[in-house]
């Protein structure tokens, strides 16, 4: 009698976890009654799907963990869901044209394989505890209402797109790796970004923010670009290499720019229309450019002492005077010099431009090197020779 005594419960316990269904390809939710039975899974293995004609707040209780992916797509009538004990989904967490959610409650969600949060447009907030989301692969979030990101503190991502969230005008995240690519474009108008523990990253790319900080960044292994942006200092005291390029473009009150420990970058280097931008000394060790170095804009000063390799072609272009930083660096260029390819430098530019752009006014040098002779242009000149060999030639 005592082994029935045992049994049975063991049994109805048994039969329960049957009941609800732990285990399938596929389960699809269409009701609370439908969440409410996932709820006794301490571990369900299979996607979840939330139905489109879903109407009903759901809560999945005790569900602890998904093995595979949790999905609601265009679920236009829901407003609010809640996994107050899901850890984990290892695939995909996917919330997309939900309309009219307006609260999302995963207090002791910690890992995600990928999340991708897209058209939530009245999604003001999370309750995601502490220390909140930490464990994600591909991330995007983008066209929602949320002011903050308060309880996602990813440590590394491969990659993380924040995008068109009008609301969001303050990113603090403790991201330490960024293995592919982060992409900040398009969110509120001031926006300011810390990113304090970030020590290496593949590709960042940042438009339209207002502050931006990573003070311990060493390297990237992609490019760095900032565009379109309010911001008008940036310091990175820390980075020393960039395997592809650096280009600042089009921040309108960006003056001031330090990078003092570079020391190489893997591609172009480019600083091009930022009206404020005057005086660039901000790069004292940077010794090899591998591509091209294209600098347009209002620059009085242009310094970069210890430049030592150039392997493509330099433009420097500016509306001030700047024919004693020309003299400086055409004296460093030819086929054998530390400016390898096509040297362009001009002041007093009423439109400078950008690589490939012929300058025109009082103050202009330019020389095509390689297998022919360096010829130089001054002011005024017409083209002639050194024309048809840039023509043909291009740039380095």
């Amino acid at each position: 009698m005592s082994i029935i005594r045992y049994a049975l419960p063991a049994l109805a316990l048994a039969g329960s976890a049957l009941a609800q269904n732990c285990a399938a390809p596929t389960t699809t939710v269409q009701n609370s009654g439908d969440a409410s039975a996932l709820g006794g899974c301490p571990t369900y293995s299979g996607d979840i799907v939330i139905a489109t004609g879903t109407t009903d707040n759901l809560d999945f209780g005790d569900l602890g963990e998904v093995k595979g992916s949790f999905t609601a797509n265009n679920v236009t009538q829901i407003t609010t869901i809640t996994a107050g004990s899901l850890q984990t989904i290892t695939d995909t967490f996917l919330l997309e044209s939900l309309t009219v959610l307006t609260t999302l409650n995963f207090p002791k969600l910690n890992s995600v394989g990928t999340m991708t949060w897209q058209t939530l447009p009245a999604l003001q907030g999370l309750n995601f505890g502490d220390p909140g989301l930490e464990f994600g692969g591909d991330v995007q979030i983008s066209d929602t209402q949320l002011s903050t990101l308060n309880g996602i503190n990813f440590m590394s991502v491969n990659t993380l797109t924040i995008s068109e969230n009008r609301y969001l005008n303050d990113i603090d995240l403790q991201l330490r790796h960024i293995n592919t690519s982060l992409f900040l474009a398009g969110n509120g108008p001031s926006l300011n970004v810390s990113l304090p523990n970030l020590e290496n990253a593949y590709n960042l790319t940042f438009i339209n923010v207002t502050g931006l900080s990573f003070p311990a960044l060493q390297s990237t292994n992609g490019s760095i670009g900032i565009q379109g942006s309010s911001m008008q200092t940036l310091s990175a005291p820390n980075v020393t290499y960039i395997n592809q390029s650096l280009s600042f473009s089009d921040n309108e009150k960006l003056q001031n720019v330090s990078m003092p420990q570079l020391i190489q970058i893997g591609g172009g280097f480019t600083l091009a229309r930022n009206p404020e931008y005057l005086n660039m000394d901000g790069f004292p060790d940077l010794k090899t450019v591998r591509g091209a170095v294209d600098i347009n804009g209002n620059f009085t000063n242009v310094t970069l002492p210890a430049l030592s390799d150039v392997e493509g072609a330099f433009n420097l272009q500016s509306t001030a005077d700047i024919s004693s930083d020309c003299s400086t660096f055409q004296a460093i260029s030819g086929q054998s010099a530390p400016i390898k390819g096509k040297f362009t430098c001009a002041g007093s530019q009423t439109r400078p431009g950008g690589a490939g752009t012929s300058p025109s006014g009082t103050s202009s040098s330019s020389s095509a090197t390689g297998a022919a002779s360096a010829l130089d242009i001054s002011s005024g000149a017409v083209y002639g020779l050194t024309g048809v060999l840039a023509a043909m030639m291009g740039l380095f």
